[in-house]
């Protein structure tokens, strides 16, 4: 789950980056979502920030979490998740 606020809105770069990993790796284990944490309260502790922060889930539980849009560590923790 990418997590944006408002202003800044999501990266749009990285959409592309889980698009050719999920294609790749072939899985349909991998699934993204965006959320603006203005609206969601349960996102309230990322809010104030300007870099986007990548939420991992696995079973509904978050695994993993990556601030800034680093496309060599966000592709090494999706793979390492996967």
């Amino acid at each position: 789950v990418e997590v944006f606020q408002a202003w800044c809105g999501p990266c749009k770069p990285v959409v592309s980056l889980f698009q050719k990993i999920r294609n790749e790796v072939g899985s349909n284990l991998l699934h993204f979502a965006v959320a603006e944490v203005d609206s969601i309260d349960a996102l309230e502790k990322y809010r104030g920030q300007c870099e986007p922060v990548f939420l991992f889930y696995t079973g509904g539980e978050l695994v993993a979490v990556v601030r800034g849009a680093d496309a060599p560590l966000l592709q090494k923790t999706i793979l390492k998740e996967l």
